[in-house]
């Protein structure tokens, strides 16, 4: 028994060793959904052959190599048609275009602002006023191109102590107000509603996102 496991598992290892070489680095470098789903699977079709006794080397050998056998197939249309990666691969989608959230390229990819907002932090950019362009790539990373220094916003008070310096606030997140939030910053709806009516918004429900930061305007976006 020890040996028959012994045997089926050094097969395996072997087995994926050699394929991940075949397919190439790009299934672990960059893991798409596709190639996600396809490791899931690889590794249950091993793991359930090495310890379930009615399966046999042979069976575990056929299963491994025809899965391996249809990835690489699966790479190789990608590489050689371009018409197929949209739909083995998906495609990158805009999600903040010229400083504007896209809301029908978030819902498209399921994305809400505070999965977005996390992976903006994840490449420095902590305030969505500083992005000029997010891209969300095919494996779930987000690339950003920030804005230049003539862009970004300027404070109102450049007199502003380092101590007063605060991270930006987001008060209202799809429509829904963060309290919480409003009275951290030492601010109320009345001044909330006013800020907005300057930007000709009669309600926060109107807003998708809104963020407040010290010494700077209220950055708004609406649906």
């Amino acid at each position: 028994m020890i040996g028959s496991i012994f045997v089926d598992t050094l097969f395996g290892f072997i087995a994926l060793f050699v394929i991940v070489k075949v397919v190439g680095k790009t299934q672990i470098s960059q893991l798409t959904a596709f190639d996600f789903i396809a490791a899931l699977i690889f590794g249950e079709l091993v793991g359930n052959g090495i310890y379930d006794d009615k399966v046999g080397f042979k069976e575990i050998a056929f299963a491994v190599f025809l899965w391996g056998l249809l990835l690489f197939i699966t790479e190789q249309l990608t590489q050689r048609f371009k018409k197929t990666r949209a739909l083995l691969e998906g495609q990158p989608a805009i999600i903040i275009h010229k400083g504007q959230l896209s809301r029908e390229a978030m819902k498209k990819n399921k994305l809400d602002i505070n999965q977005l907002l996390h992976l903006l932090r994840n490449k420095g950019a902590f305030s969505v006023r500083e992005v000029d362009y997010a891209i969300l790539e095919t494996d779930g990373s987000i690339s950003v191109l920030k804005k230049t220094l003539d862009q970004s916003p300027k404070r109102k008070d450049l007199n502003l102590m380092a101590e007063d310096v605060m991270l930006p606030m987001i008060l209202v997140n799809d429509g829904e107000l963060i309290w919480d939030n409003l009275r951290e910053a030492n601010l109320d709806e009345n001044w909330l509603e006013a800020e907005l009516k300057m930007q000709n918004i009669t309600s926060y429900k109107d807003v998708l996102y809104a963020e407040y930061k010290k010494g700077e305007a209220l950055f708004v976006q609406k649906y």
